[in-house]
């Protein structure tokens, strides 16, 4: 999967390097300025598929830069702010933005958003296809889970199992479904063979925090529970 070039410019270096790490964990190449006086030179050096770009900024504001980086690219840029009202909303797409994301926000929101306007710019094949519960993310092109930043890595059962479970959530997924998804073309699973995959993905899961994920519901089968974590990016 190519790898998309990510610049942030956000004058909260901690917010800056939260946004930073989440999405390199994701895939993507970032940088974000510390330097804000020299801001289309960095953009010109840098070269990014996309621009995340805060409001209030030291000296120039986000929309004297968003004017300024208009004039040399037709580069996808994301407004970034806590000011989220109207004028300031219909001002960033006038100046040249593309979208708006208001703070305090969930980074995997803004991973949402970051793929949809890179598929609808650049129509490629790389973004990411996911399936989101709270916090918890599932990679579908590479059997990877996410969960506040630990990345877990999937056998093909453990893949299936997440995948019917995530897809389905919020709602009751019986065993025999379980076992209907498991099935291959000379692999039969049984009640038992489930219940010892289903024992592995609780121990794995458990490892990185999500101990009651998946939740058994006597007579009806299993259900993902509703684990929800939200960034303060202000």
């Amino acid at each position: 999967m190519t790898q998309y070039k990510v610049m942030i410019i956000e004058d909260d270096l901690n917010a800056a390097q939260s946004i930073s790490n989440f999405l390199e964990a994701w895939g993507f190449q970032c940088i974000y300025l510390e330097n804000f006086q020299e801001v289309t030179e960095e953009f010109v050096k840098y070269k990014p598929e996309i621009v995340l770009l805060d409001i209030t900024l030291p000296r120039y504001n986000g929309y004297y830069w968003c004017e300024e980086i208009r004039k040399i690219s037709k580069v996808p840029i994301i407004f970034i702010s806590s000011t989220s009202d109207n004028l300031n909303m219909i001002l960033a797409m006038n100046m040249g933005g593309d979208d708006f994301v208001i703070k305090p926000f969930d980074l995997n929101f803004l991973l949402a958003k970051i793929n949809s306007l890179l598929r609808r710019t650049y129509d490629f094949q790389g973004v990411m296809n996911i399936i989101a519960c709270g916090d918890v993310v599932l990679d579908l092109d590479n059997a990877k889970l996410q969960y506040k930043g630990n990345i877990m890595e999937l056998s093909r059962n453990d893949f299936v199992i997440l995948k019917e479970l995530m897809t389905h959530k919020g709602k009751n997924v019986s065993r025999d479904d379980l076992m209907q998804a498991l099935w291959s073309d000379n692999t039969f699973v049984d009640d038992n063979t489930l219940t010892v995959n289903i024992t592995r993905v609780r121990n794995k899961l458990s490892k990185i925090g999500l101990e009651d994920f998946i939740i058994t519901r006597k007579g009806m089968g299993y259900q993902v529970g509703s684990i929800t974590f939200h960034c303060s990016i202000s």
